[in-house]
This record gives structure tokens, C-alpha cells and sequence, in this order.
């Protein structure tokens, strides 16, 4: 298993005929992770419009919250994302999908990156400020427990480093709610836990279709330690958890139920009935794209409701 060289070690540049031509603002968006950046707002946003919604608060008397909140929420993931990106750049050129990230090409410092990284979390932390302590508690939990747990120190080790980073990944939600009312409802929690369980499935697919980029860069992930029949078993369990959640939303409307009851069922669905019909990669490809429809409708409806 590969050594973490830390802060400090140097990049491992592959040679400059595999080093594809790219521009600063190219850089800048890997660096910072921007599809992460962009999918943890989706999140975001709907925790704050729940949460002004519940306490019966108009959205267009609180567009300070709102914009200090998806800035300091932005700049905390993407430079959380940044400082992944410099301590990873020891394994990331042994995998296809980040071999040609700036941090392991060498067209950037890690130096600069690390302080643009630190930077962006406390200026987004500052952000958070603006609206609660408990949002910038919030904040700071889901950096310690991306950077520190899992990037540090679970990724390398565990099997279990994807529940671990899960912690991180369910935090945006309960960010955007605290933001407007400090007091968490039962709702902010259920939005958590709906992220938490959403990730592993999630993951877990994408590390089937990669395994061989994982372990050749010796990280354990499922696939790697336990193969792929355990692995679509603990997709199917998740899926499973997922299933009873949203009825703790029931706040939200009978169409929102039926929908959330209808996303899990289908994804269950695809799960079982696609084991049979196609081979383990593509069934990983299959269950990975609805994970991603899964989450934009999931987040997306339950503002849409709240209008109707």
C-alpha cells in the first residue's frame, strides 16, 4: 500500500508527452473539485429553503443568509477539495480518472495550493459566521472530517474509509438549515441521514468500475478487500437503509412521498433485477448514474413541493 507523503512530498509528475494541454481556469476547477462543489449546493440550498420554509420565513427577507451561506459552504468544500487534492498527488497518478490533475502534473505548487486551500476554509468559515455559529461549527466538522479522517487517515487504511467519508459528504444539508435556525429540526437530521446512506451505494459503484485504479494505487476499498459480490450486497443493504427515510418527512406531502418511495423502489429495483441481467461493471455503471439522478430529483423535489 502506498506511504501518504503528506504536505510535503513531491509530486510524481508523469512524463510531458502524457501531460494534455489545459488553461488556468481549467486547473483551478480540478483543484477545487467543482462537480463536488456544485453537487454539495444542490444540498445546500435545499436545507436553507426547508429551513426558512418550516420557521415560516420568507425567502427574499433572508437573501443575505442565502448568499453567505452557498459562499462560505462553497469555499469550505472546494479548499477542503484543494488540500485533498495536494495530499493525494503521491497516488493520484497511478489512477486514469485523476492522473492528470495539476497537482500531479506539476503545473501548479503545492505550497501556493495548500495556502489557497487553507484560505478558502477560513474566508468560508468567516461566511458561515455571517449567519450562525452553528452553521461555522458545522462547517468546521465537515473539514475535519473530510481533510483529517478520511483523507488523512482512513482512505489509506480502511476498508470502511467510504462510511467515513460519508460523515463529510452529509454535512451541506444540516450547514444550510443551521444557517437560518441554529435549533437543527428532526428534518435537518433526516436530510443527513439521506445523504449518508446515499453515499456508500454511490461510491461503492464507482469503486467497482475503477477497482483496478484503486488497487493498483492501494487503496482499500470495498471492491479491492472483499470483491464484487460483497460489494453489490452492501449496495443493496444501503439502498435498503435508505428506504424508511423519507417517511420521516411526511411534513413534506403525500406527492413527496410517493416520489421518494418510487426512487428508492426503482433503485432497488435496478439493483436486484440488474444483477441478474448484466455483467458486475455495467451493472456499477447503471447503479452509479441512477445514484446521481437519485440525488438531484430527491433534493430538487422536495423544494418543488414546498411551492406547490
Amino acid at each position: 500500500m502506498s506511504n501518504p507523503k503528506g504536505f510535503g512530498g513531491a509530486a510524481i509528475e508523469p512524463s510531458q508527452t502524457e501531460i494534455p494541454h489545459t488553461s488556468v481556469l481549467k486547473d483551478f476547477l480540478a483543484l477545487i473539485k467543482i462537480g463536488i462543489v456544485n453537487s454539495n449546493l444542490i444540498t445546500t440550498f435545499t436545507g436553507i429553503w426547508l429551513a426558512l420554509h418550516f420557521t415560516d420565513q420568507r425567502f427574499l427577507d433572508h437573501l443575505d443568509i442565502v448568499l453567505f451561506t452557498l459562499i462560505g459552504s462553497s469555499l469550505i468544500i472546494a479548499g477542503s477539495c484543494v488540500i485533498n487534492n495536494v495530499y493525494d498527488r503521491d497516488i493520484d497518478h497511478l489512477m486514469q480518472r485523476t492522473k492528470n490533475r495539476p497537482t500531479v502534473t506539476g503545473r501548479v505548487n503545492p505550497y501556493w495550493v495548500i495556502v489557497l486551500g487553507l484560505a478558502f476554509i477560513v474566508i468560508g468559515l468567516l461566511f458561515l459566521l455571517l449567519t450562525t455559529v452553528s452553521a461555522a461549527i458545522i462547517g468546521l466538522v465537515g473539514v475535519i472530517s473530510y481533510v483529517g479522517l478520511y483523507t488523512m487517515w482512513s482512505k489509506r487504511l480502511y476498508v470502511s474509509n467510504t462510511i467515513v467519508g460519508s460523515i463529510s459528504g452529509a454535512v451541506p444539508p444540516l450547514i444550510g438549515w443551521a444557517a437560518v435556525d441554529a435549533n437543527l429540526d428532526i428534518i435537518a437530521w433526516i436530510l443527513f441521514f439521506i445523504m449518508f446512506a446515499w453515499q456508500p451505494p454511490h461510491f461503492y459503484a464507482l469503486a467497482m468500475r475503477r477497482v483496478e485504479e484503486y488497487r493498483a494505487a492501494g487503496i482499500p476499498m470495498l471492491p479491492v478487500v472483499k470483491g464484487f459480490k460483497t460489494t453489490k450486497k452492501h449496495i443493496i443493504l444501503w439502498i435498503i437503509a435508505l428506504m424508511p427515510l423519507p417517511f420521516f418527512l411526511t411534513s413534506l406531502g403525500i406527492p413527496f412521498l410517493i416520489l421518494s418511495t418510487l426512487l428508492n423502489v426503482g433503485w432497488l429495483a435496478l439493483g436486484i433485477i440488474g444483477n441478474k441481467k448484466f455483467d458486475d461493471i455495467k451493472w456499477a455503471k447503471l447503479m452509479f448514474v441512477y445514484s446521481l439522478q437519485y440525488l438531484t430529483i430527491m433534493f430538487v423535489a422536495m423544494v418543488i413541493v414546498t411551492l406547490i
